[in-house]
């Protein structure tokens, strides 16, 4: 069953028993501890109709829906915990305490009705759910397609180890090997061809998950075969050593599982994750409606500033490799890169006077409220690269091409400390920021980096 067909099960059945929850909790509320006629009212239907949208909204925020194929009891248990405590206080204090009551007892026990009804409803066909998938995929049903990456002696032992677990979530499509020559696997494996071949063989097996039989010591191919598989929305799995495993970076929610470190590029909760797109269309919306006049002025300026459109569009390389047309006032005169793709310098003759007064501001990205809308873009990521200059940077530096794995920013921490770059040196300086962010990335970095990229355009010490 595919991935989406199981996401919407799960919200169908949240929904479906947070409106039996409500109805439940309102008729033993009326009947048990109020002991008044149960008869419905604007309340009841309010409940009914904005409750479950609660509840699904928190469980949203959880991260509950990102991956529900590896959801585990243990976990379902702690995040419907989790949300019934929160959402019974969110729905006492929205619509329950304005009720008229005898005592302040009836207060208690409505809150706590409220959630053992809640929690006992939700919780068990829950759990049914997830014991049913989990089942599933420990059979094969549901298993992982993996790829094995190296054909020596360590991939032997342990894609044996693997297959010998008791309880199995990888299903393997086969192994490609490292140097060319080991291929020990092969009795064992269907041999899909050499690492350079990499990119094809996921997108042609559809892999889920890639387990690389490599030591973690062995830094410079570690590093070189991550880096091209984090382009892709493939969970990346190496072997530890004792250092890793001393130093707690082995963790693991299966005690049957093999011991493997799961390379994680972004360290954003999901709940977070989810607040950011929602802040980033929330402000977008604002400011796009709040700076109309003032994009208005600057149409009208950057006209007359010299012959040509008002916007510029190019086309840009956005979350996971994607293309999309980046929009900004034009700051530059027409055909500027006649002769191929060109940075600006700080005194660059291919700037209008406009073009050089709006550069300091950052003036010329404010259109991009409007890339952050529909989804090319953030508020705060990565600046989005050309593939001209991704080819250039990743040639010298793979580790650039991590960055694709989140959704490009109008501002970010490398263009608070370099501004625009002049030359691929100093786009190798600030990717060493925007990589230090994705690693690091909160809610609480990204208003810090607003708050001062606020204050750069106040000052006018944008370059």
């Amino acid at each position: 069953m595919q991935h989406r067909t199981l996401v919407y099960l799960l919200v169908l059945m949240d929904w479906l028993f947070a409106v039996l929850s409500w109805i439940l909790f309102y008729f033993f509320r009326k009947v048990g501890i109020e002991k008044v006629e149960f008869n419905v009212n604007e309340s009841f239907y309010a409940g009914v109709v904005f409750v479950p949208l609660l509840w699904v909204l928190l469980y949203f925020l959880q991260g509950t829906y990102h991956d529900v194929k590896r959801l585990y009891r243990i976990k379902v248990f702690n995040l419907t915990f989790l949300a019934s405590l929160i959402g019974s206080l969110i729905i006492f204090f929205t619509l329950l305490l304005d009720d008229e009551i005898s005592g302040y007892q009836q207060y208690y026990r409505s809150v706590i009705l409220l959630f053992v009804t809640y929690f006992t409803l939700t919780f068990i066909p829950r759990l049914i759910f997830v014991s049913i998938v989990v089942t599933r995929i420990h059979s094969g049903k549901y298993a992982f397609p993996t790829l094995l990456i190296g054909g020596s002696d360590k991939a032997v032992e342990i894609f044996n180890e693997i297959i010998s677990l008791p309880k199995g979530i990888h299903r393997f499509i086969g192994f490609v090997n490292i140097n060319g020559v080991d291929r020990q696997l092969e009795e064992k494996l269907n041999y899909l061809g050499h690492v350079n071949d990499l990119d094809a063989v996921l997108r042609e097996n559809n892999i889920e998950e890639v387990i690389i039989a490599l030591e973690s010591t062995e830094h410079a191919k570690l590093k070189s075969i991550v880096t091209r598989i984090e382009g892709s929305n493939v969970r990346i799995k190496i072997l530890p050593d004792m250092y890793d495993i001393l130093s707690g970076s082995v963790k693991m929610n299966n005690i049957f599982g093999a011991l493997l470190i799961e390379v994680n590029s972004d360290g954003m909760p999901v709940w977070q994750q989810a607040i950011k797109r929602f802040m980033d269309v929330v402000l977008s919306i604002f400011a796009f409606l709040l700076l109309l006049p003032l994009y208005l002025v600057l149409a009208i300026c950057v006209k007359a500033s010299s012959p040509g459109p008002v916007f510029f569009l190019q086309e840009r390389i956005g979350i996971n490799g994607r293309v999309f047309k980046i929009i900004k006032f034009r700051t530059m005169y027409v055909d500027s890169e006649k002769h191929g793709p060109q940075l600006s310098s700080a005194h660059d003759p291919r700037i209008t006077r406009i073009g050089r007064f709006m550069r300091k501001l950052r003036l010329d990205e404010f259109p991009q409220f409007v890339n952050v809308i529909l989804g090319d873009m953030s508020l705060v990521g990565p600046r989005p690269e050309r593939q001209f200059y991704i080819d250039q940077i990743a040639s010298i530096e793979p580790q650039f091409l991590h960055l694709t794995k989140v959704r490009p920013g109008i501002t970010s921490w490398g263009q608070v400390k370099y501004g625009y770059a002049e030359n691929v040196e100093q786009m190798l300086q600030r990717m060493k920021f925007d990589l230090l962010y994705l690693k690091n990335r909160t809610l609480a970095l990204d208003f810090k980096i607003m708050l001062y990229t606020i204050l750069i355009v106040l000052k006018a010490k944008g370059k």
